[in-house]
């Protein structure tokens, strides 16, 4: 009998559940042009047995890209960061459950709670842990704030609405330390771009990390992530969700702010 490796987590027996929220970057817009994507998919994106995801009539399905496809269903979907994400973590994990839950265009006061945004998220993340054999809630990544950099207003208020989110959803998921992963942006209106930065950097809150889209691709739009920088994006948010919330070493490294 072979032993087995050191450095891997035992796989969990439940489904760990991962909520992809926020907008357009998060839904995914790699490879998108002129609304119609191209269709490729980067081995790193590719479908696994062990990754799920939960489609809009709640029922978990083979993930695959694009992710966001009936959720941001306005909008055309391409290539995000969840399945690199996935990719990432399902050796260490075990089966993988995706939440999909981003809508493109989407401000910070859209996602409150009362708002349908926020109550579908909600839902569908009960849902997720409810259905089948049950699943454990681990994180939720969460990419949004371009929308929120051409208002001051809007700008200013960002911490504030974003603490009482993280409030909010631990209260309504009943995860008081839920974790939760959020992505500085990396484009937007250059008006208050730097300012929404800054209150995403500076939220100081248990168990809420924050990684860094600055200096990732961006396609011709200069707002959205090209499909390689997905990957990476990928890869980073995997590399925080085991530096910061598992016990086990992380198998790539990424600089963290």
């Amino acid at each position: 009998m072979g032993t087995s490796n050191s450095s891997l987590k035992e796989p969990q027996t439940k489904t760990q559940i991962f909520i992809l929220s926020g907008q357009s970057n998060m839904a995914g817009r790699g490879g998108v042009k002129h609304k119609h994507w191209d269709g490729a998919v980067p081995p790193e994106c590719r479908p696994d047995p062990s990754i799920l995801r939960l489609n809009a009539h709640l029922h978990w399905e083979p993930a695959r890209e694009p992710l966001h496809a009936d959720i941001d269903s306005k909008k055309t979907c391409g290539v995000g960061p969840g399945m690199s994400f996935a990719n990432a973590v399902k050796e260490r994990v075990g089966v993988v459950g995706l939440v999909p839950c981003a809508v493109g265009g989407t401000a910070i006061k859209e996602w409150a709670r009362g708002k349908h945004l926020y109550e579908n998220m909600v839902r569908r993340a009960r849902s997720a842990a409810e259905s089948g054999d049950g699943g454990e809630i681990k994180a939720l990544l969460w990419y949004q704030g371009e929308s929120d950099t051409s208002s001051q207003a809007d700008a200013e208020s960002y911490k504030t609405n974003m603490e009482r989110l993280i409030r909010d959803v631990r209260t309504d998921l009943h995860s008081p330390s839920l974790p939760i992963i959020q992505v500085a942006i990396g484009s937007g209106d250059d008006k208050y771009m730097e300012a929404v930065r800054e209150a995403q950097k500076s939220i100081d809150l248990p168990s809420v990390v924050c990684v860094d889209a600055k200096g990732l691709a961006l396609g011709e739009d200069n707002l959205h992530l090209t499909t390689e920088a997905q990957v990476r994006l990928g890869r980073i948010l995997a590399d925080a969700y085991f530096n910061h919330f598992t016990p086990n070493q992380p198998i790539y490294s990424a600089p963290l702010l």
